[in-house]
């Protein structure tokens, strides 16, 4: 068995049929955690006992002729900001790692575990889920199991390594300015930001991120993600942003999936400087779709200027709001020096300031709103570099220069809400993967995922992380 290569579904399909035991793939995520994390990094926390109690609850239920769920016995992977009960969410940070653990699942964990998945564990994040490079001062670096020298990057880090080396083949993840298409674009995953709403944060305490972060699970490929998809979106009556129930199910809309009709191809969006080896590994992709009949229009700009100012505010603002209870403390001390300053920063940010951001997401939408009236979807890198060697201490390589912003192309869409995905186009000379990203409009997650798996069957790109050898 590797999860490398074995699919969520078919696991589950087995599972539910008897052919396959929940312990069993348990079993294998905890061999594999023991003899591949002491290298990569990826779960920071892991408890046997319960991983094999809920394994042996959900083998119970299919012996006594019960259905466990449609994604019986998978285990997952819990990220560090997401609440799993029995866990502790330490969101990477010495200020949280002492808290006592989560009395209940987080939304997006619990309708997980009802279709029958077993937390195994937390995976690593950032401090406080801000940066792209998932390292922390509590847990340490996430490393890239395509090339250990690189970052696996955030701040879904330990998720996508964790599906990456075949850890777990399904993981959780958030996404406010990138972190979920950032990791999945570095560890050679097939990644989705649904609309925000679409997967619903709610429960007692507000959002940490009202207007920009999504949450949702990862997986390896399409296939298996839809199917995890499929069992987290709809809405939540203590979520006011969740959106209905679709219509279709998600799976059903993979059969015949085919390429949209035509797609806007923006190499820069108009203000960000992309590596060449990132945009020649894009551009090959982008002919791929040509090739299966899809009109690519290059468009030169969609945004006038980078929106990183606005993006900057309302982070800046949530991550005050949230932490409040920090600043002045002896645990404040322990936080990231550098974090600290931005969120002492964020003080002096008025009320005008924030809804000057909040104005910028509308403009934004307008410029996509447009560019949508006559295409389907616009295809962009996801990043501005390839995954970056963690010997630069976080920055980025952009032609030759270091550059800190690598990951300039995800965050507008996270101030405009939309739909999402990313599909690895291929390896770097440095053999750590590259992503190609697919934007969608308002609400359309379904043709993002179907225009997203018609380009990643079209590209075939099979290969698995050389770690574990």
């Amino acid at each position: 068995m590797d999860f490398r290569t074995a699919s969520v579904v078919d696991l589950a399909a087995r599972v539910r049929s008897g052919s396959l035991t929940a312990a069993e793939l348990v079993d294998h995520a905890l061999t594999r955690i023991a003899a591949d994390n002491p290298t990569i990094n990826a779960f920071v926390a892991v408890d046997e006992r319960r991983a094999r109690a809920a394994a042996e609850a959900v083998d119970a239920t299919v012996a006594s002729g019960g259905d466990p769920g449609p994604l019986a016995g998978i285990p997952v992977g819990v990220k560090d900001l997401e609440d799993a009960a029995g866990y502790v969410t330490t969101h990477g940070s010495a200020a949280y790692a002492d808290t006592p653990p989560a009395t209940a699942d987080s939304t997006l964990v619990a309708r997980l575990v009802a279709a029958g998945c077993v937390v195994v564990g937390k995976t690593n994040t950032p401090e406080l889920g801000w940066k792209p490079d998932t390292e922390n001062p509590v847990f340490g670096a996430t490393l890239n199991p395509w090339n250990l020298e690189h970052t696996a990057g955030g701040s879904s880090g330990g998720s996508g390594a964790a599906i990456a080396s075949g850890m777990v083949p399904l993981a959780t993840g958030s996404d406010g300015g990138g972190s979920i298409r950032i990791p999945s674009s570095c560890c050679g995953l097939s990644g989705v930001k649904p609309s925000l709403g679409r997967v619903p944060s709610g429960g007692p305490h507000a959002p940490d991120w009202h207007h920009l972060s999504t949450k949702g699970p990862m997986a390896r490929r399409m296939v298996d993600l839809v199917a995890a998809l499929d069992v987290v979106v709809g809405p939540d009556t203590t979520d006011l942003r969740s959106l209905p129930k679709p219509e279709a199910s998600w799976p059903a809309a993979l059969d015949g999936a085919r390429p949209p009709s035509k797609v806007a191809w923006s190499p820069t969006l108009g203000f960000a400087e992309v590596d060449e080896e990132v945009l020649e590994l894009c551009r090959r992709a982008v002919d791929v779709l040509a090739d299966l009949g899809t009109e690519v229009v290059e468009v030169d700009t969609v945004f006038d200027a980078d929106p990183v100012d606005p993006w900057l505010t309302l982070s800046g603002v949530y991550n005050l709001r949230t932490h409040a209870e920090l600043p002045g403390t002896p645990a404040w001390e322990q936080v990231d020096p550098v974090l600290r300053m931005i969120i002492d920063g964020a003080a002096a940010t008025t009320a005008l300031d924030v809804v000057r951001a909040e104005d910028a997401c509308h403009d934004l939408n307008l410029r996509l709103v447009d560019l949508f009236h006559d295409v389907r979807l616009l295809v962009t890198p996801t990043m501005a570099a390839v995954p970056p060697p963690r010997s630069l201490g976080g920055a980025g390589m952009i032609n030759g220069k270091p550059d800190y912003n690598w990951v300039k192309m995800t965050y507008a869409f996270n101030m405009t809400r939309s739909p999402v995905a990313t599909v690895c186009v291929g390896l770097s000379s440095a053999g750590v993967p590259v992503g190609l990203q697919l934007v969608g409009p308002q609400h359309a997650d379904l043709v993002v995922i179907r225009a997203a798996a018609a380009l990643e069957f079209a590209l075939g790109f099979d290969a698995v992380a050389p770690f574990p050898a």
